[in-house]
């Protein structure tokens, strides 16, 4: 499915890049060139909105929260209710998380794309065994 977005969020997009957290430089480092064996994109436009990391084959967000208020904390969730209305999980983390213990984030990820990748289809394959690119959704 093409998950289309604001084109006016390009620009924005890619000035958050420029100027990321810690612990979005830190995560990027481990996620760019298919390190955990997908590709990723930072501060990816999703309809209104740009998440912190999109894997587009296995449909996956992942969002890493700085301080918040309940404000902030009221948007991410309906942020993340449209995101997944569209079939986008998505895994969120704290800055403190990915800035202390990025080992413990990663082993997270890629055990969320290990159990998502061989979940077994209604005919004994795997999601991705015939060629698909989209990993089927629970």
């Amino acid at each position: 499915m093409k998950i289309y977005y604001n084109q006016e969020l390009k620009k924005l997009s890619q000035g958050l890049r420029k100027n990321g957290t810690l612990g979005e430089v830190l995560l990027w480092k481990e996620l760019k060139g298919k390190k955990i064996g997908y590709p990723f994109s930072r501060q990816k436009p999703i309809l209104s909105y740009i998440v912190d990391f999109y894997c587009a084959p296995l449909n996956l967000a992942i969002e890493i929260d700085g301080i918040t208020h309940d404000a902030k904390i009221e948007k991410d969730v309906r942020r993340q209710q449209l995101l997944e209305k569209l079939g986008v999980t998505v895994l969120r983390f704290t800055e403190g998380e990915v800035r202390n213990n990025l080992d413990s984030v990663l082993r997270e990820i890629e055990l969320w794309i290990k159990k998502r990748t061989t979940l077994p289809t209604e005919d004994g394959g795997t999601p991705f065994s015939k060629g698909d690119t989209t990993p089927d959704q629970p």
